[in-house]
């Protein structure tokens, strides 16, 4: 009886041994990309740069600085953050539906995966190397921050460039040790804390708001509630699940008489998770970047007004996001999900849908389900990501934590637990297998 609970109690001790060192490991990458946003790029003036975000609060230049941790508004080495990863990320998912060499690659399976995750190292660099070299060129002719680059020499371009690009590229590397040495994706954490982050600005700036009479306790009140409700249906949609019934034989006795089980098949209700609420941020920001860079060495008029209009809360801003939002659903969900492929594999199972039979019909029932899940999907995620700008235009609320900020520390914080819990059970059924195989061997 001793035996057992001293074994019990070393299984536990186990599973709790290597969660905790995930979880340290998760901790240390966090404080070392926290204080590498504190490290600033040289030749910076701080306080013409602080009194330029000073004036640029609900903007597109706000939403970067919130996913870099506000390390934009100090010019730190991560102020490209790991946009320019996500944008690497978005081009090659593209190009693994339409080039038929990515397509191939796709099928080759991990080494496949491995490959692709290769070549989005390298569209990162890129990226960040042509986003580095714009911003050092840009900065010292920029109109309303004049005076920010102390001297403007090829010294400054050389180290801003270099800053820039190592700084995006190490927090790429630390994502995907997050991934494979810690818990959860380690792109996704460091977004979330980066945004977590900003949360006390975000407590201070509303109460500094509320002592100087801009906002009453009643918005205050208001607001507070908006965000638990909101909360509240993100995790409840996380956690709901569309089942597909299933049948599958069961044989009974040597005569073979059959009789049929039940299963089912769980479609996620958000399956393409938030993916892409980030890369339809991700989208309007890089090219908000750009149309302003081009703004500030040729004054376009009509430019100007761009991007005006791509500014969280305006009509083209919300009209583009809804349909990157709903385009990247569909493509991510059929992507993480093939209807084809998973027919396939019930009908070498023997497992069928009541009603349909496998193969053709099974695959076009499947993909019927998922669009309407995508389609409920696809409208979620707006509501969720655009909410606030409504708040912020129609109510006139001060709302300064955005829905897409929202969605991703809850998305993120529930599939933490979910790896802890997945990380716990199978530690548990490690140490089954392990028991059953040293039993088979006394036997022998």
């Amino acid at each position: 009886m001793v035996k057992k609970i001293r074994s019990k109690f070393k299984k536990i001790n186990s599973t709790l041994i290597e969660l905790k060192k995930r979880i340290i490991f998760v901790f240390f990458a966090i404080i070392i990309f926290r204080i590498g946003s504190f490290i600033q790029v040289p030749g910076i003036n701080n306080f013409v740069l602080l009194q330029f975000f000073q004036t640029q609060q609900n903007t597109i230049i706000d939403m970067l600085n919130l996913f870099s941790g506000g390390a934009l508004s100090r010019a730190s080495i991560f102020s490209l953050s790991v946009m320019p990863y996500i944008s690497a990320s978005i081009l090659i998912q593209l190009l693994t539906l339409v080039v038929k060499k990515f397509i191939e690659i796709k099928k080759e399976g991990e080494i496949g995966k491995k490959k692709i995750d290769q070549y989005v190292r390298y569209v990162t660099l890129l990226i960040s190397f042509i986003q580095a070299v714009s911003v050092a060129i840009t900065l010292p002719h920029i109109i309303s921050m004049r005076g920010l680059v102390i001297h403007p020499n090829f010294s400054f371009y050389l180290t801003t460039v270099l800053s820039l690009c190592t700084g995006t590229m190490l927090l790429m590397w630390l994502g995907e040790l997050i991934t494979i040495y810690g818990i959860g994706n380690g792109i996704s954490i460091i977004l979330c804390i980066n945004i977590i982050s900003r949360i006390p600005f975000i407590i201070f700036h509303t109460l500094q708001q509320f002592q100087e009479g801009v906002l009453s306790l009643i918005s205050i009140f208001f607001i507070c509630i908006i965000v638990f409700f909101v909360t509240c249906f993100v995790v409840f949609i996380e956690r709901s699940y569309r089942k597909i019934i299933l049948h599958y034989p069961n044989p009974q006795n040597i005569h073979k008489v059959y009789i049929t089980k039940r299963t089912h098949l769980p479609l996620k209700i958000n399956m393409s998770g938030v993916i892409p609420a980030i890369f339809a941020s991700g989208i309007i920001i890089f090219f908000s970047t750009m149309v302003s860079l081009i703004n500030v060495h040729i004054h376009i008029k009509y430019l100007e007004y761009l991007l005006y209009y791509l500014q969280p809360g305006n009509f083209l801003y919300i009209i583009i996001s809804s349909i990157l939002i709903f385009a990247f659903c569909f493509c991510y969900s059929y992507i993480s999900f093939n209807p084809r492929e998973i027919a396939n594999n019930l009908k070498k199972s023997g497992v069928f849908i009541a009603g349909i039979r496998p193969g053709v019909q099974t695959t076009q029932y499947i993909i019927h389900i998922m669009n309407k899940i995508v389609f409920i999907n696809g409208i979620y995620i707006i509501f969720i990501c655009l909410l606030p700008d409504f708040l912020r235009t129609l109510m006139h609320v001060s709302f300064y934590f955005g829905g897409t900020s929202l969605l991703i520390v809850v998305v993120v914080i529930i599939d933490i637990i979910n790896q802890i819990q997945t990380l716990i059970l199978s530690n548990k059924y490690n140490s089954i297998l392990n028991k059953s195989y040293l039993n088979v061997n006394n036997t022998f």
